[in-house]
């Protein structure tokens, strides 16, 4: 195989061949993960040619699949004239060499086309530079020759211009090139690092600023629906399409309740199982709407066959990302086109607080605002507030969100009788800490 034909990861357009284990442990449906890798692999511009699951007890240390199967494969790929095979798993360096060097193809493994997939669809500078620490993290130890063009301008005669180009450290006599393409990557990565902090920072000071509101965040499996559904409660005009990842930039828009109550709702990059640890690392500046958020509406595929394990998939990264603990109504989307009615009584039965909905049709939508904005007030009481009369936001936020029955003022403050819920008065309280609440009821 060219050595640079695996520097080059993309596969648009490339004739491929899918290949999966099952090594019946349970863990997961081998045929159902290869159905979704074809899905990603399609969704990256790939063209299937075939597919090859073999059946064993373990992974085979140096070829991943057995060595019959490589033969087969590699007669496979020369059989379809294949470009590409990707491996519907995480292989080791060693193995990616071996089955290309048995099958003559490039060869991909899964976190790899999902970080091609990323990568093309990254829009913002902001994205870019999020899904290109992924890429280095997880693909320098097995790109070989990616960076070889640097032989001529690194390390080829400290005496000549081409060697002044490499400056200092990459002049070395004799210098190995693996040797300096590392150190070039760890540069990157470590200037990467800086740049994606400084944006992690300003993320959290703009989702801090926002605190007042009420923040509510859409997260669920790739293709859940979720763009569609803030469509439908926002008149957002946010791009959708029927594929893997459509959505990798976080948007935010007012959401009207309705009875002088709204919320901010973002939506957020999709999830799926095997998420490539990396990436959800380079993403957490992205992800920081739903960690900060008042709300989770976890959407939920109800025409997949697969819906439940999609769910526990969601639910495994929101606890990684220590949002275990918060307030989530699950919405059972798609149900308009489930065509197995079984199945979603089955997950009804499973998430018994549920809300079925069509982000198409508008079904379940009223039942889904209605919730929300009981969340947003919470159990209507009245209370006193005593607030500093020089604090304009609070007593705004206070006018909107409440009934104001009585004022008193004094020299510095202003004592209000209000009727609104427990959560405007917690929200209070966190966004503005000189207010002081002085009876409840």
């Amino acid at each position: 195989m060219e050595q640079d034909q695996r520097a080059h990861l993309s596969v648009d357009r490339e004739h491929a061949i899918l290949v999966g284990l099952d090594l019946r442990d349970g863990d997961h449906d081998a045929v159902e993960s290869l159905h979704e890798l074809e899905a990603l692999a399609e969704s990256a511009g790939a063209i299937v040619v075939d597919i090859m699951l073999q059946r064993r007890g373990q992974v085979d240390s140096k070829y991943y699949i057995g060595r019959g199967k490589v033969e087969e494969l590699a007669a496979r790929v020369s059989e379809h004239d294949a470009e590409v095979i990707i491996l519907d798993d995480d292989l080791s360096p060693g193995q990616l060499r071996e089955l290309e060097a048995s099958c003559e193809c490039k060869v991909i493994d899964r976190s790899e086309l999902i970080l091609d997939i990323f990568a093309s669809r990254a829009q913002t500078h902001e994205a870019r530079l999020q899904v290109e620490l992924a890429q280095l993290e997880y693909t320098a130890p097995r790109l070989r020759g990616m960076w070889t063009h640097l032989e001529r301008i690194a390390g080829v005669g400290g005496a000549t211009s081409a060697g002044r180009v490499g400056g200092i450290g990459t002049r070395g006599p004799g210098e190995r090139q693996i040797e300096i393409d590392r150190r070039i990557v760890s540069r990157r990565v470590t200037m990467l690092k800086r740049q994606i902090a400084v944006i992690d920072r300003r993320k959290i000071r703009q989702v801090r600023a926002r605190e007042e509101y009420f923040n509510v965040s859409l997260v669920g499996y790739t293709n859940a629906g979720k763009s569609t559904l803030m469509n439908a409660l926002t008149d957002a005009g946010v791009d959708t399409e029927d594929r893997l990842f459509a959505t990798l930039d976080t948007k935010t828009r007012r959401w009207n309740l309705g009875g002088g109550d709204d919320a901010l709702l973002s939506d957020t990059v999709g999830f799926l199982r095997r998420l490539p640890h990396h990436l959800v690392a380079s993403f957490r500046a992205t992800l920081e709407e739903a960690i900060h958020a008042d709300l989770l509406l976890h959407v939920v595929d109800a025409s997949s066959p697969v819906a439940w394990a999609q769910y526990e998939a969601v639910t495994d990264v929101l606890r990684d990302l220590g949002c275990a603990g918060h307030k989530t109504i699950v919405l059972l989307n798609k149900v308009d086109i489930a065509e197995d009615e079984a199945a979603v009584r089955i997950l009804c039965h499973k998430l018994p607080r549920a809300i079925p909905t069509s982000a198409r049709t508008g079904t379940g939508l009223p039942l889904l605002v209605e919730r929300v904005r009981g969340l947003v007030a919470g159990p209507p009481q009245r209370a006193t507030v005593r607030l500093a009369t020089t604090d304009g936001r609070a007593i705004a936020f206070l006018e909107k969100h409440a009934e104001v029955l009585e004022r008193r003022y004094s020299d510095r403050t202003v004592e209000m009788d209000v009727v609104t819920g427990s959560t405007v008065l917690t929200r209070l309280q966190d966004n503005f800490p000189s207010s002081q609440i002085l009876q409840c009821a």
